[in-house]
């Protein structure tokens, strides 16, 4: 091969890498009008769901939840928008694109269905209520990591609603939450985490615990709350961390 074929050659398989990068970035650019939209519904649906934490927001829990639902309505059909520009084989290809947004939208969900039903969402019925799959095998789906560091974000936002259901009175909600966090992380420690930023973010969450517990134990020593009740919690508590720790 003469030096001019061996430059054609190169020329040729680098021309295949420009057309295939070109490509991918038109995707990437027009994904980013969807997830911007997208983006902005979740905020939205966030900012509403943060009325739970004023003092007078208790009568206005059946507004917040209408409310809520509305914007997940809205973001669902932004969502469909989305889905049909995605490749059908290239999900991972772009998914950086959204998961940070299906992470918040996995914290709005998530936060209603405890306040409701006090129990956690399953991704299945996260993935009902934003309108995609919860099984990738179907296609556009909302990813298992993604929902996780949703939950985990769920418990960080129940701790400071925690503290300010105390302020507004209510010393009966911290125990509720108390249990929920905790059980949220012995579910956490049924998985094989990797070293990685999802594993970061769980080790977090014994600060969320933590901070519920001495909530808990600060209205126990007032006399707010039945004491030992209180005490059989922390105790509970302190116990399955002795337990777990390596």
């Amino acid at each position: 091969m003469t030096d001019a074929d061996c430059s054609r050659q190169v020329s040729a398989v680098f021309s295949g890498f420009v057309c295939h990068l070109e490509k991918e970035a038109d995707i990437r650019d027009n994904l980013r009008i969807s997830v911007k939209d997208v983006e902005k519904l979740s905020r939205e649906l966030i900012v509403g769901l943060s009325e739970i934490h004023l003092s007078q927001s208790a009568s206005r829990m059946p507004e917040i939840y209408s409310q809520a639902e509305d914007r997940l309505a809205n973001i669902r059909k932004v969502i469909q928008e989305l889905i049909v520009k995605v490749p059908l084989d290239q999900y991972y290809v772009f998914h950086e694109s959204w998961k940070y947004v299906f992470q918040k939208l996995v914290l709005g969900i998530a936060l209603v269905v405890y306040l409701k039903e006090c129990r956690v969402a399953t991704l299945e019925e996260v993935a009902q209520a934003i309108g995609v799959k919860s099984d990738r095998k179907n296609g556009f789906h909302l990813d298992l990591e993604d929902y996780l560091f949703g939950l985990l974000n769920l418990a960080s936002e129940l701790s400071r609603y925690c503290v300010n259901r105390v302020t507004a009175g209510d010393y009966k909600s911290p125990e509720k939450i108390f249990t929920f966090i905790s059980e949220l992380g012995s579910g956490f420690r049924l998985l094989n985490l990797k070293n990685n930023e999802l594993r970061r973010r769980f080790d977090s969450l014994k600060y969320d615990e933590k901070k519920v517990e001495e909530v808990i134990y600060d209205l126990s020593v007032r006399g707010l709350l039945n004491k030992s009740s209180a005490s059989g919690a922390v105790e509970e508590k302190s116990a399955d961390s002795s337990s777990m720790q390596e």
